[in-house]
């Protein structure tokens, strides 16, 4: 296969690389697979297939966030879109539509389970890939990043034989990986569980597990009042969307059953409002409702290249005033990155808030009189840790960012302006210079040295193949062009040995990354002293101002 590694640009303090097919050479079955298993490498969460004006892009989100990968042709597009649909059953002939698909099977050394959607756009179809990964969900909720004490409410509440769990947050914070690691440890050969999902996302030996078709009439709602007379001990519902569902929960939750479900909503406050929008009434949902577990993903520090730093006015007023602590240093993200990371950051961490429900908040629930502002002080009092709190304690455990904290939760305080600004500062003068990347939508001046930032090639292997696999017809290699220089000094006949810049750019492309700047000519003039041939080494060319 025709691949090659390139850098492409520094923008926002983000390096992009990019990868480059040969689609000339190479079949497009094999761009589809190779593209799969780098997304696999990379651990990335999606792949987005983008359609432009003049061809289609392919980024992988890492870690939260979408990275470029390739750019494909636009005479290209339709084959690769098409092949996608073909994996995933789709069909390739409709494409007004949207359509939905699953891909499974082994790629590379790995067997993969992928959800694939698409979307007609203006420019084409866009084609989304969810890589779904049970790795976590596997290793059970010890393994989730609880806080030991919310750890203890969360099997505590999993002990209790009826009721609900319900676990809320944002698309894409992890709440089926937090769901079905609870139904991982609930699942003995002495329960009798049944599912409700749309899609199944995960398989799980021993488990009844029933897929929702609303086009047939199989929804949440008629499911589940099948469900009731086959005899469960747990149910899972993979998430509450209406009344209907919410109120058959709450009975079925009555009657002696552990119903487990999700829930978007962003914290365990706004749960309550939530299920009581939907008109479950009050003395049910006091009665049913065991406890709430809401969470947000964020980004992990890598500890291979962390710092400590000294913290600015603002964080040492948030520290104050919802952990009562002075802090004088908290570990920060390099935003230079090493070989095990990118840009500081690797892997996500959750920030939780678990909710348990005690008498107090049972009786408060059944006051209809009973203020929103009083209901939040009774559930955020005693021994809730606020998911700010706990997301502050993985902060100064070194395990996140200050950054990565406000950038995922809202924190109430007058001088929020103001951080933005302290941050800048703070940053420019802790990081040594030589690591510190300023912000640009400029093209690179000079290429990068890969071995210290997020190089594609560190992570995949590269097939086998060398620069004269890319050459049709062109220039000989540089080394080859510089070998072949006259003899005699060039400083007799400085006229006739001037090299030309487009010529050591245009192959200075298959050279190695960029070690030093090339010496400016009337350097090289002094030092050419007898007429001795002069063997000029290729990798340490990398550009002509």
């Amino acid at each position: 296969m025709m691949v090659q590694f390139d850098v492409k640009r520094v923008q926002k303090g983000t390096e992009s690389f990019m990868v480059s097919f040969d689609f000339t050479k190479t079949p497009v079955t094999q761009i589809a697979d190779y593209i799969i298993i780098s997304a696999s490498k990379h651990k990335s969460s999606d792949i987005h297939f983008d359609p432009r004006e003049d061809g289609m892009m392919v980024r992988f989100r890492i870690d939260g966030d979408l990275q470029d990968y390739t750019f494909v042709p636009k005479a290209y597009e339709k084959n690769l879109t098409t092949r996608l649909k073909l994996l995933a059953n789709m069909n390739i002939t409709e494409s007004r539509l949207p359509q939905d698909g699953a891909i499974k099977g082994m790629y590379g050394d790995k067997f993969l389970d992928m959800r694939v959607s698409s979307l007609p756009l203006n420019e084409g179809e866009k084609i989304v890939i969810r890589i779904l990964d049970y790795t976590m969900s596997l290793e059970g909720v010890d393994n989730l990043g609880f806080h030991p004490k919310n750890l203890e409410k969360v099997k505590r509440m999993m002990n209790i034989p009826n009721g609900i769990i319900l676990t809320t947050g944002a698309t894409g914070t992890g709440k089926s990986t937090t769901t079905y690691s609870i139904l991982q440890g609930l699942n003995k050969p002495e329960t009798n569980i049944i599912t409700v999902e749309d899609p199944i996302e995960m398989n799980i030996e021993g488990i009844n597990q029933v897929q929702v078709n609303s086009e047939i009439g199989m929804t949440f709602a008629t499911a589940l009042r099948s469900i009731l007379r086959q005899d469960p001990n747990i149910i899972l519902i993979g998430e509450i969307r209406d009344s209907e569902t919410a109120q058959i929960a709450v009975r079925a939750s009555i009657t002696g059953h552990l119903v487990l479900s999700t829930i978007h909503t962003n914290n365990a406050l706004a749960t309550v409002e939530r299920l009581l929008d939907m008109d479950v009434e009050r003395y049910l949902l006091s009665t049913a409702l065991t406890g709430i577990i809401s969470q947000r993903l964020a980004k992990m520090i890598c500890p291979d290249c962390r710092y400590q730093r000294e913290t600015t006015k603002y964080e040492k007023k948030v520290f104050k005033k919802y952990m009562n602590m002075d802090v004088n240093q908290i570990w920060d993200a390099n935003p230079k990155g090493c070989d095990h990371c990118r840009n500081g950051y690797h892997g996500r961490i959750a920030f939780h808030e678990v909710l348990e429900l005690d008498d107090n908040i049972r009786n408060a629930l059944n006051n209809e009189k009973l203020e929103k502002k009083e209901l939040a002080k009774m559930v955020y009092s005693g021994s809730t840790i606020t998911m700010l709190q706990d997301a502050l304690i993985k902060c100064l455990e070194g395990k996140t960012s200050f950054e990565e904290v406000y950038r995922n939760i809202e924190i109430e305080n007058e001088d929020d302006d103001n951080y933005e600004n302290e941050m800048a500062t703070e940053i420019k003068s802790s990081v040594p210079k030589e690591e510190y990347v300023p912000e640009s939508n400029d093209l690179l001046d000079t290429p990068q040295n890969k071995n210290t930032t997020n190089d594609v090639s560190s992570v995949i292997t590269p097939p086998a193949f060398t620069a004269a696999d890319f050459v049709d017809n062109n220039p000989q290699p540089v080394a080859n062009t510089i070998q072949a220089l006259p003899t005699t000094p060039v400083v007799a006949q400085p006229q006739t040995t001037q090299v030309q810049p487009q010529q050591v750019m245009a192959n200075a492309q298959y050279a190695q990354p960029v070690q030093q700047i090339v010496t400016p000519p009337t350097v090289v003039q002094q030092q050419v002293t007898t007429p001795q041939t002069t063997t000029v080494n290729v990798g340490q060319i990398s550009k002509v101002n």
